[in-house]
C-alpha cells in the first residue's frame, strides 16, 4: 500500500504517529515542514496526508491551498490545537477530509485513517481510470475525434460519411482505429466508457477540412 505522509514540525509527533501506524502495518513517511514535503514528495504517491495546522514557515492550511492544483489529492486529515478548530473546520469545508483536535485519541485517529485509506482506494481507482481514458483520447487524430462525436450521437456510418463529407470506407477505417485506440469492441462499450466525459473533451481540436 502507499504510505501515509505525516507533515509536522514536531519530531516527537512524527515519530509517535509512525509508531502508531506500524501497529497496523501501515507504512508512513515524515516531513518536518510543508516546504520539505513540497520539494521532496509527489502528493499522489501517498494514500493519506496528516498535516499539522500550525508549523514553522508555511502553515498546514497554506500547504493545503498549494495542493489544490495537484492532479490527484489524497484524503487530508488536519491535526489542530483548540484555537485552530475554526480554521480546520473551514479547511474541511474547502475539501479536506477531516480534522482532529490535539491531544487526539489514538483509536479515533486509527479509525479515521483506516476509513480514508479505503476512500483513497476508490477515488484513486476512478482517477486512474479517467487518466488512462484521457491519454487514449489524446491519441486520437482530429478527424477521429469528429467521427467519435458522430458515433456517440448514434449515427450510422452512412450518416457520418454524409455529415463529414467523407466516404463510408473512410468512416469504417476511422471507426476501427477509434475502437483500437480506446480499446473497445463495440459502440455499446464505447458509449459506456465515455458516458461521463464532457463532449468538448472528446471533440477537442476541430478536424481540418483536408483530412480524409
Amino acid at each position: 500500500m502507499r504510505p501515509i505522509a505525516i507533515i509536522d514540525d514536531d519530531i516527537a509527533v512524527r515519530d509517535a504517529l509512525s509508531l502508531l501506524f506500524e501497529t497496523r502495518e501501515w507504512p508512513s513517511a515524515g516531513f518536518e515542514s510543508a516546504e520539505h514535503f513540497l520539494s521532496a514528495a509527489n502528493v499522489a504517491d501517498y494514500a493519506c496526508l496528516i498535516i499539522d495546522v500550525r508549523m514553522t514557515g508555511m502553515t498546514g492550511l497554506e500547504l493545503f491551498a498549494e495542493l489544490q492544483d495537484a492532479p490527484y489529492l489524497p484524503p487530508v486529515i488536519f491535526l489542530t490545537g483548540h484555537g485552530d478548530v475554526p480554521m480546520a473546520v473551514s479547511a474541511v469545508k474547502g475539501g479536506a477530509s477531516d480534522f482532529l483536535e490535539k491531544p487526539y485519541d489514538h483509536k479515533v485517529l486509527l479509525a479515521k485513517v483506516e476509513e480514508y485509506l479505503q476512500r483513497d482506494l476508490t477515488a484513486r481507482s476512478s482517477w486512474e481510470t479517467r487518466q488512462t481514458l484521457s491519454e487514449r483520447l489524446t491519441s486520437l487524430t482530429p478527424r477521429e475525434r469528429e467521427v467519435l462525436r458522430e458515433l456517440l450521437a448514434g449515427k450510422l456510418n452512412k450518416q457520418i460519411a454524409d455529415a463529414l463529407s467523407i466516404s463510408i470506407k473512410t468512416v469504417e477505417v476511422h471507426r476501427a482505429r477509434i475502437y483500437a485506440k480506446l480499446r473497445v469492441r463495440s459502440a455499446v462499450e464505447l458509449a459506456a466508457q465515455l458516458k461521463a466525459v464532457p463532449i468538448n473533451e472528446i471533440v477537442g481540436e476541430a478536424a481540418s477540412g483536408g483530412e480524409g
